[in-house]
């Protein structure tokens, strides 16, 4: 069983593709074999249309609040809302999410799902920095389209797993909250290197709450620590976390490690607690 993760851009092109790190489960160590990169959804698309065996953290939402749908008036039912919100183009998205935050107070304008407090994720409703909106809007239809298992949320081919995952949750246990990335090229810093150098050494003793190491063979381990935009750092984030999930997999866990009672609209960001 191939692990996957995917640093998701839902506007993807030479200067931010998307990146997918490609690893294996061997005991308790995540071994990265490999990165890829996706100009295109449509080559990403193609990618998660192929038959194969992995397990994938991806960083998009794979929901939206239930509040927010409810409010809107839209379906309650995980697949109906997305084919409903599929249909939408981002700038009705934006008109009907930017109505619904300015009839609420200050400090409340943003619906949250109930995974957003223990991740520390942004709301799955922001259109702007990050625009997590439009990388739901630009994913999720793709694994729908691909026939991908989601567990909790969708049935789908159990030998391709996607599930949600969120690189800043792991790199928040190794480092804080110092920034170790950057897409501005004034703003990649030695500190943000340090960062980075920090993260690696902290995932490849399997010092995360998780128990994993990692292992990547140096020319890998360069890239990882060299690309300043951290986006292929994040993507070998999220395979560690399906790492975990498919732990919980091979012990018995159908769910691969989500919560039992987590809301079949909303969905959950895998290891958050």
């Amino acid at each position: 069983m191939m692990l996957a993760g995917c640093d998701f851009s839902s506007s993807p092109g030479p200067r931010k593709p998307i990146v997918l790190a490609l690893g294996e489960l061997q005991g308790a160590q995540v071994v990265l074999h490999g990165l890829q990169r996706f100009g295109t959804l449509q080559a990403w698309g193609e990618w998660l249309r192929q038959p194969g065996d992995w397990v994938g953290g991806f960083d998009l939402p794979f929901g939206l609040p239930r509040e927010l749908v409810a409010a809107l008036g839209w379906p309650l039912a995980w697949e109906d809302c997305m084919q409903h919100y599929r249909a939408l183009t981002r700038a009705q998205i934006r008109a009907a999410f930017a109505a619904f935050c300015a009839a609420r107070p200050v400090g409340a304008k943003f619906a949250h799902r109930a995974t957003d407090g223990p991740a520390g994720s942004s709301p799955s409703m922001k259109w702007v920095n990050p625009p997590v909106a439009y990388m739901l809007h630009a994913g999720v239809p793709l694994l729908l389209d691909a026939g991908v298992h989601l567990p909790g949320l969708h049935g789908g081919d159990p030998r391709r797993v996607a599930l949600e995952a969120y690189p800043g949750l792991l790199a928040r246990e190794l480092v804080g909250r110092r920034s170790y990335k950057s897409d501005d090229r004034q703003r990649r810093t030695p500190e943000r290197l340090a960062a980075r150098a920090d993260i690696l050494d902290g995932l490849e003793h399997g010092a995360t709450r998780l128990g994993l190491a990692l292992v990547a063979a140096q020319p890998l381990r360069e890239t990882l620590l060299h690309d300043a935009s951290g986006d292929s750092l994040d993507a070998v984030l999220c395979m560690v976390q399906a790492g975990w999930a498919l732990q919980r997999q091979q012990q018995g866990d159908a769910r691969y490690g989500l919560p039992a009672d987590l809301d079949p609209l909303e969905g959950w960001i895998v290891t958050a607690q």
